[in-house]
């Protein structure tokens, strides 16, 4: 599907993150601010492959994930991806990424589940405890 194409495209642009954002001797927050991003990269890249490998998924139920993250990551007219920053882009846009994908799982697991608990047991064995804490 070319929808998740452009979202791994989308998730892997460079973050733009500028050390001159954080102040002398702030580097440490910089620092945690990098592994964070880094961290939300590889979490898009596993959901997305599970999406990508589902038969059940449709593009249409990945666009209805588009309401996630407030629907600050939307699709133009055009296909093409835009994102609105809330406080500062390079630390938000891939968790978008993540939060559209975790939405599209959510209601794919909800359909034979009948709990949140149970969905988040799901996704625990899906994608293990650090991406199920993270993002279900």
């Amino acid at each position: 599907m070319d929808i998740i194409n452009k979202l791994e495209a989308f998730a892997k642009q460079r973050p733009g993150l500028e050390r001159a954002n954080y102040g002398h001797g702030d580097f440490d927050y910089y620092g945690q601010d990098a592994r964070k991003i880094t961290q939300q990269l590889r979490d898009a890249k596993t959901l997305l492959s599970y999406i990508r490998s589902s038969s059940t998924i449709t593009e249409a139920d990945i666009l209805e994930g588009f309401s996630a993250f407030s629907g600050r990551l939307s699709v133009n007219t055009d296909g093409s991806l835009d994102y609105c920053a809330g406080q500062y882009y390079p630390t938000e846009f891939r968790a978008a990424v993540c939060a559209v994908c975790s939405s599209v799982i959510w209601d794919q697991l909800r359909d034979g589940l009948d709990t949140g608990d149970e969905i988040r047991k799901a996704a625990k064995r899906l994608f293990g405890q650090g991406i199920a804490k993270r993002w279900f």
